[in-house]
């Protein structure tokens, strides 16, 4: 047991959205606000999870995930996580990536499709990265962070 250091009243809390509903199919501009390196079910591989949130043009706030297969027992997996990574580092405008964490604060287009499941329900799952439309190319290895934000390998 743990005692709280607070007294919690359900009534004097807020309520949750509750907006666990897939977003539609189409492209969305997305800021990509974390990306961790996992280790595989089965302890035999690695991939990047990706936390991105909808920046627009609807659906705002909204949080889509993907996760890019950096190694893997699959050949083909492995294969399709890289080119996904590619992808993403050409859509943000690095050239080179040591750290997940260069990741974070890039801004890009997502596909977003839906993923058909009746055993777990419907959810969202990114089909395609891109460079925002008309958006200047960042320099190679430092992408541009939201503004105000800092770059979590930045000095400081």
């Amino acid at each position: 047991m743990a005692i709280l250091d607070q007294e919690f009243v359900a009534s004097e809390l807020p309520e949750g959205r509750g907006d666990f509903e897939p977003i539609p199919a189409g492209w969305y501009t997305a800021s990509i606000v974390a990306a961790e390196v996992k280790s595989t079910k089965d302890g035999t591989g690695e991939y990047i999870a990706l936390r991105m949130d909808v920046l627009g043009p609807t659906h705002e706030g909204r949080v889509i995930f993907a996760n890019l297969n950096i190694k893997n027992n699959s050949a083909k997996a492995e294969e399709i996580g890289r080119q996904q990574l590619g992808s993403v580092m050409r859509a943000i405008g690095l050239a080179k990536v040591r750290d997940s964490d260069q990741l974070i604060g890039g801004n890009l287009e997502i596909k977003v499709k839906i993923q058909k499941s009746q055993e777990y329900g419907d959810k969202n799952e990114v089909a395609d990265y891109r460079a925002i439309s008309g958006a200047p190319q960042k320099a190679a290895g430092a992408p541009a962070a939201a503004k105000g934000a800092s770059l979590p390998w930045a000095k400081k």
